[in-house]
């Protein structure tokens, strides 16, 4: 089986170190409905060991804390992964793991969960999958998510797509939509099951502008285009806010499934 990656010309596991507040702050987190289908569909219950893998700031790792769970959250990125375990520092069932997808250093046979939260997309997906078959155990699950912002239902929606394709350094190469489900299905070695849950961000205009800069394509200051970039924002806030704020959609979508 041949498993292409996605390709960067940045490392992966270090262009958010400089967007880790602003990730923390303005990314969305993710609906406890992922638990109910979870517990209904796959026998998740509260000891189910659980391995995040680029648990990045502990946003998906939250969820399944608060279901009584053992997380390992292993996140190669140090700022990422220091942040989380700040937010998680309360949970004594979380372990915090320096480590990659590719080589996460869990025992053999360790996670009944293998989860991964708007992270799939920046591994390689060859060596994962080995990585992943290995620290199952019999069984297990493996259960990818992604919050998937729509890009076309509303004219600021519309308008927001364009700005990210017209200043967004490598948006096309990064973008976690190239992630499709003929993709999804060679990493399984079948079709996983999948479902949609609909979900909403409320943002002014400093909200807007944080979301926006958590993105790992958007030029920073310093950067080309920058301050057009942040001029075209602020002009599409002013032309479409309601009572001084603007919405995100998002399908909330997760493939759950065995690996062949």
């Amino acid at each position: 089986m041949s498993l292409s990656s996605p390709s960067s010309d940045r490392d992966p596991t270090k262009r958010f170190s400089s967007r880790v507040e602003n990730y923390v702050r303005f990314r969305p987190g993710y609906p406890k409905e992922i638990l109910a289908m979870l517990k209904s569909e796959c026998g998740l219950n509260s000891h189910s060991v659980i391995a995040d893998i680029g648990s990045g700031t502990g946003k998906l790792t939250e969820l399944f804390l608060e279901n009584g769970n053992s997380v390992f959250g292993v996140e190669p990125n140090r700022d990422m992964r220091e942040a989380g375990e700040r937010f998680l520092k309360a949970f004594p069932n979380f372990t915090s793991v320096a480590a990659s997808a590719e080589e996460t250093t869990l025992a053999n046979a360790s996670a009944d969960f293998i989860v991964a939260g708007q992270a799939f997309h920046w591994f390689d997906r060859n060596r994962c999958r080995k990585e992943f078959a290995r620290i199952l155990k019999p069984g297990g699950w493996v259960v990818l998510v992604w919050n998937d912002r729509k890009t076309n239902t509303t004219p600021f929606l519309v308008q927001y797509e364009k700005l990210l394709q017209t200043y967004a350094t490598d948006y096309s190469k990064v973008d976690h939509k190239q992630i499709d489900d003929a993709v999804v299905r060679e990493f399984f070695g079948r079709a996983p099951a999948k479902k949609a849950f609909p979900s909403t961000q409320e943002f002014d205009y400093e909200g807007l502008k944080g979301r926006l800069l958590s993105s790992s394509y958007a030029p920073e200051k310093g950067q080309p285009g920058h301050t057009e970039m942040l001029s075209e924002l602020e002009r599409l806030f002013r032309a479409h806010q309601e009572n001084g704020h603007v919405e995100f959609t998002y399908d909330t979508v997760v493939y759950y499934g065995k690996l062949s």
